[in-house]
């Protein structure tokens, strides 16, 4: 085959790696489109239940009282997600968000947060009390009198259930779960890793609730967390269920009496779930549903080609391309700083936005190192559409997700290893 990205900066010799690499990996991407028409049919089957029509379209505005298109939406996602009710909101303007509404709503003084996936990334270690001494008072879960504990990971990445049983108290009252990896190199937790913790849990104490950080992770695998036994799991609109379209958004699903406590949380006592107008995103909100399981399969289908193309050169990948995924992000580590920078500025380079720009490591709120992002999307901050960062600091890795077309990806792909060229790590 010619090689038509040749126009786009890569030679041949880059582009025959690439064809060896899509013939390598096509029985894994076989399998991504097999779990994708799967989550296509349980879309169509929600979308059928709900009866949506085009008068779910309107545009409720004010208070939002009987909005019946917002209604229908959260019935979806709560089908979807195996969950009894959903609380599904343009308002909500990133994943942190919807899970510090979800900690605080459900949350009270004298209990006991405990987390079995390490420690949660920057952002919602603020939202707990556990990062920036100087934030103190700034009203975290332990300016409350709420306390935490946290069990770490097995080197492999799997739970460590013996300690999670023995850390399990008459205090504790929430286990957290972070599917994802955050800026770490451990791999994703899969349905089965989900599935061994939920049991662990409550065979140990009943009545502990538990709740999914299910960013990432949405219609990856054929099943979601509350479908799995989890109480709760939430995430965000410009990520995975969004597909690209949301311009904002987050939802939280789970048991029906936690969901009306986060919604009260997110409004007010007595207003609950009964409030927030859609302000005309019912549409947007519902295509992006409907859309989610083609550009989440996307997503992966470039994930595992970067994985593959990098592991040609020389690199390694978290996880690698053969690996079991459980969410669209791929790390890659580099020898240095200098190759993580260049690597997001590639990124921004193939991006439909901002292409011009080149990013540079920057200080950012909430991390303790700088950090380089790469984000060149029609949504800011919109993870669903290719994206990359990475904290300047060992062991050098820089975070790629997203992608709503694989061939953005894969050209991507192809020019960051013809700039880094073949390594030995």
């Amino acid at each position: 085959m010619r090689n038509p990205y040749q126009n786009y900066g890569v030679s041949d010799e880059v582009f025959d790696m690439s064809e060896k690499v899509m013939k390598d990996i096509a029985p894994i991407v076989q399998r991504i489109e097999e779990i994708r028409e799967i989550n296509q049919l349980r879309v169509f089957q929600a979308f059928w239940n709900a009866k949506i029509s085009d008068t779910h379209f309107g545009m409720p505005t004010g208070y939002g009282y009987d909005d019946v298109g917002r209604e229908r939406i959260e019935q979806m996602y709560a089908e979807l997600f195996g969950g009894e009710a959903a609380y599904v909101r343009i308002q909500i303007s990133a994943g942190t968000q919807a899970i510090a509404m979800s900690l605080f709503g459900v949350l009270r003084p004298g209990d006991e947060m405990l987390s079995v996936t390490g420690r949660p990334y920057d952002t919602l270690a603020s939202t707990i009390g556990i990062s920036d001494p100087e934030q103190k008072d700034m009203g975290s879960l332990m300016d409350f009198g709420i306390t935490y504990k946290e069990v770490s990971l097995h080197d492999d990445g799997s739970a460590d259930l013996p300690a999670i049983v023995k850390a399990i108290n008459d205090k504790t009252k929430m286990i957290y779960i972070q599917k994802s990896r955050g800026y770490t190199s451990r791999r994703c937790l899969c349905r089965e890793d989900l599935c061994s913790i939920i049991e662990t849990a409550k065979k140990t104490r009943p009545d502990v609730i538990i709740f999914v950080d299910n960013c990432y992770g949405e219609f990856v695998e054929e099943q979601e967390p509350c479908s799995l036994g989890a109480d709760l799991c939430a995430g965000s609109l410009i990520k995975n269920p969004g597909a690209g379209l949301c311009p904002s958004g987050g939802y939280v699903v789970g048991r029906r009496d936690l969901i009306e406590k986060i919604a009260s949380r997110a409004t007010a006592p007595g207003l609950g779930s009964h409030i927030g107008p859609s302000l005309g995103f019912n549409r947007t909100i519902a295509q992006g549903l409907f859309m989610a399981p083609h550009v989440t399969a996307e997503c992966v289908k470039g994930a595992v080609y970067a994985a593959a193309l990098f592991e040609s050169a020389g690199f390694i990948s978290h996880p690698k391309a053969i690996e079991t995924r459980g969410d669209i992000v791929q790390s890659i580590q580099f020898v240095n700083g200098q190759q993580v920078v260049d690597f997001c500025q590639i990124i921004q380079a193939c991006s439909p936005v901002d292409s011009f720009v080149r990013p540079e490591p920057w200080e950012m709120p909430g991390y303790d190192s700088p950090v380089v992002m790469a984000a060149g999307t029609f949504v800011q901050g919109a993870s669903i559409e290719l994206s990359a960062d990475g904290p300047i600091k060992p062991p050098y890795i820089a975070y790629m997700q997203g992608g709503l077309v694989f061939e953005q990806t894969k050209l991507a792909a192809m020019r960051a290893v013809e700039k880094m060229g073949v390594v030995s790590i």
